[in-house]
């Protein structure tokens, strides 16, 4: 075979539907892919593998030696089945059975050891694996080099796919790395010496063909800092041609607008809002634009530090647009700013202040009038806020002279859509990036590393404790006291939440999946676990979900709640129907609110007391924290019951997990580990069409990795922005990027 390079394709390896395959299955297409296709798990062909550990449907890979062979006629047709029984150290056993014995009945003789791969499968009582891959550690005729190398080496378990078995990829992984004649080197020999990182050649073998006395881990430590120094050389890279743009820099009038809000705040600004507000202003009277994350537990009042923003690019002449990924949280945020403002958003009215402006509202289910306003005031000038949607984000839209473009909840939003507002700048304009999910230190320094980061820890003054349970809906008795601790706080004067994870039909009358009921709003995992879908458990079946109007069905008829008005909000209710309802829950008029999770970020009602979240284990833990948000924003504590109906195992620990603590970056932490972040870098979070293959987001380990690989690359990026003396590391990054723009042309 000619020699081979990482760039090869795998049909040089593979049949063409079997590398079709690994493409379609794996994303592997070429020899460097499948390089990078690490095992699961090893093994040591000398232990035996617990056999009472398997369960059927599951694929494995087994060490295990044959207790006896047997061979008998086949009843309906010419030949001999041949039934072998493997076994364990433990006592368990494991049928494996062959419809054609020939030549198998040769090898599989009791005493001998050896691999079996297939997938479990059962007859009568008995486990068993039929026509399994196999192979023998004392068998003559792979020769004394095979079972030397078995008897030497840790046996990697891979993931499979198709005929393709962990057998086989290993074979394949083994054929490619000795067909490659040079591994190619991302990472310049000085920082490689500096950082005492492996050769890639040598961390490629340690991963994929370990002797026993080995660390695979070592191994995957270097593709681990491989991985995340491409990431950070493609950021450090943004971060420096940003630095080359060109803002005007916006320098706020004294006794202007900003200074007259804040005379007339009821309340005193947290040490923290004052700090990020300064470094706001700064960025803003500078000639580079700013480019800055703005994070902070739930209620922390950040809404606050980017309004005063905003004011300051008015004061300067300028305009500033809010980005929010609802109509509800759009509407939202338009009637808070229009209240703190006060006569403030009076420009040019009569009874508006001397220094007020107009704030206005676009959205993309608008009425024909209401749009035209909002588009004449955006272009006019005359409105010096825009709230919107992604309608914001359409050709049309224009603006006099855009100075800032603040985004909320930016998880929810690609680069791509925040780069196309920030085009109706007259000059790139300032953007500020807010979201209420905590980010882990190992996620900002990834998903948002192109972005400067401030942070608001400290809550302000008047939030209220919240205590959060978990109700098992299988107990009527809890329950039924669920929805009587509802009753006592509305009969208190307070105001609760139900969320559903559904809409549902108008008409449902029970919790089925009857119906119309697709939503982007129906609740799965958070925004950050676009992989998981439906239970986390693995092969359990679907529970039916409860919808709202169902529920709106079940608190109607439960006599605890006899008397208490209740409301419906949802994301296909017209635009009209959703602001009524919120008007009305805010002044009080409806008691209890059966909505969905269009509530869970911007909505401030100080009122509500208590929140039900039904279906809890449907949601993850970040958005359990964002919901129950919701509440404890007064003078009244808050209370939040999350009922759950069967959860599997690791949505007990999500739920255990929210109910033990209100720290939002501890909880954003639990939540990396508790589940995958294959996504985590995919195109709902940042515009970036790849995940990360080996980084754990969640672990600390990985955080010092992806530390040290950012230093490294913004110091060489400094130095070479274009990577002329680093044709690998280019080489590297340009296939990243292609990555990423093939995933972009394959979602648009």
């Amino acid at each position: 075979m000619p020699a081979l390079t990482e760039d090869s394709p795998l049909t040089k390896l593979l049949s063409k539907p079997d590398a079709a395959q690994l493409a379609r299955t794996k994303g592997l297409q070429s020899v460097g892919d499948l390089f990078e296709f690490v095992p699961r798990r090893y093994v040591r062909p000398g232990q035996l593998t617990d056999l009472s550990s398997l369960h059927v449907g599951e694929d494995v890979l087994v060490v295990a030696e044959v207790r006896k062979a047997t061979t008998r006629p086949m009843r309906n047709r010419r030949g001999k089945m041949l039934t072998v029984v493997i076994g364990d150290d433990h006592g368990n056993e494991l049928d494996v059975t062959f419809f054609s014995a020939y030549g198998h009945d040769k090898k599989l003789l009791p005493g001998v050891r050896g691999l079996f791969v297939g997938q479990i499968g059962a007859y009568g009582r008995r486990l068993q694996l039929t026509h399994p891959e196999y192979e023998l550690f004392d068998d003559d005729e792979q020769g004394e080099a095979t079972v030397e190398w078995y008897a030497t080496h840790r046996v990697p378990v891979y993931s499979t796919t198709g005929k393709l078995n962990s057998l086989k990829l290993r074979r394949l992984v083994a054929q490619a790395l000795d067909s490659v004649d040079r591994v190619r080197e991302p990472v310049p020999e000085g920082v490689r010496v500096a950082r005492g990182l492996l050769d890639r050649a040598v961390a490629l073998e340690l991963v994929h063909r370990p002797s026993l006395d080995d660390k695979p881990s070592r191994g995957l430590d270097r593709l681990k800092y491989d991985e995340a120094f491409v990431l950070q050389t493609i950021l450090a890279q943004r971060r420096k041609a940003a630095e080359t743009e060109l803002a005007t820099p916006r320098l706020p009038r004294p006794g202007g607008l900003l200074a007259a809000f804040d005379d007339r705040l009821p309340f005193e600004l947290t040490a923290g809002q004052r700090e990020v507000g300064e470094v706001l202003a700064s960025e803003l009277a500078s000639e580079r634009p700013m480019h800055r994350l703005l994070q902070g537990e739930v209620g922390s009042g950040k809404t606050i530090v980017a309004l005063r923003a905003m004011l300051a690019a008015i004061d300067a002449g300028a305009q500033a647009a809010l980005l929010a990924p609802t109509e509800v949280l759009a509407a939202q945020h338009h009637r808070s700013i229009t209240s703190m403002l006060g006569e403030l958003a009076l420009g040019g009215m009569l009874g508006g202040a001397e220094h007020g402006t107009t704030v206005a509202l676009l959205t993309g289910s608008q009425g024909a009038a209401a749009r035209r306003k909002a588009l004449l005031a955006a272009a006019s000038g005359e409105a010096g806020i825009v709230v919107g949607t992604h309608a914001l984000i359409q050709k049309h839209v224009q603006f006099a002279d855009l100075a800032l473009v603040v985004v909320d909840e930016q998880h929810r939003f690609g680069v791509e859509q925040r780069d196309a507002l920030r085009e109706k700048g007259l000059r790139p304009p300032h953007v500020l990036v807010m979201t209420a999910t905590p980010i882990p230190r190992t996620v900002a320094m990834t998903v948002f590393g192109d972005m400067e980061t401030s942070t608001l820890r400290e809550l302000p003054k008047g939030r209220s404790p919240i205590t959060t349970h978990v109700v098992d809906a299988d107990k009527p008795g809890w329950v039924d006291r669920t929805w009587q601790r509802v009753a006592e706080e509305v009969a208190q004067g307070h105001q609760a939440y139900v969320v559903c994870p559904r809409i549902g039909d108008v008409d449902d009358e029970a919790g089925t999946t009857g119906g119309t009921d697709t939503s982007d709003e129906d609740a799965g995992w958070d925004d950050w676990d676009t992989d998981e879908s439906g239970d986390d458990e693995g092969g359990a079946p679907e529970r039916e979900l409860t919808g709202v109007y169902a529920m709106l069905s079940t608190l109607q008829a439960t006599p605890a709640l006899a008397g208490v008005r209740l409301g419906v909000l949802h994301g296909r209710l017209d635009p009209d129907a959703k602001d009524a309802t919120m008007r009305a829950f805010a002044a009080g008029d409806i008691d209890v609110l059966v909505a969905t999770t269009v509530i869970e970020v911007g909505v401030d009602v100080p009122n509500a007391s208590v929140m039900v979240v039904v279906d809890a284990d449907r949601f993850g833990i970040s958005q359990l924290h964002q919901l129950r948000g919701r509440v404890g924003r007064g003078a009244v504590p808050g209370l939040c019951l999350l009922m759950t109906r069967d959860p599997g195992e690791r949505a007990v620990e999500r739920l255990d997990q929210v109910a033990a603590t209100t720290d939002g970056f501890e909880l954003a932490r639990a939540d990396l580990l508790l589940r995958r972040e294959g996504d985590v870098l995919g195109a709902r979070q940042s515009g970036r069409g790849s995940s990360v293959r080996h980084l754990r987001l969640g672990r600390l380990e990985d955080e010092q990795i992806i530390a040290d690989a950012r230093e490294d690359a913004f110091a060489l990026v400094a130095d070479d922005p274009g990577l002329r003396a680093h044709p690998a590391l280019a080489a590297a990054v340009a296939m990243r990027l292609d990555e990423e723009q093939a995933a972009w042309l394959e979602r648009g």
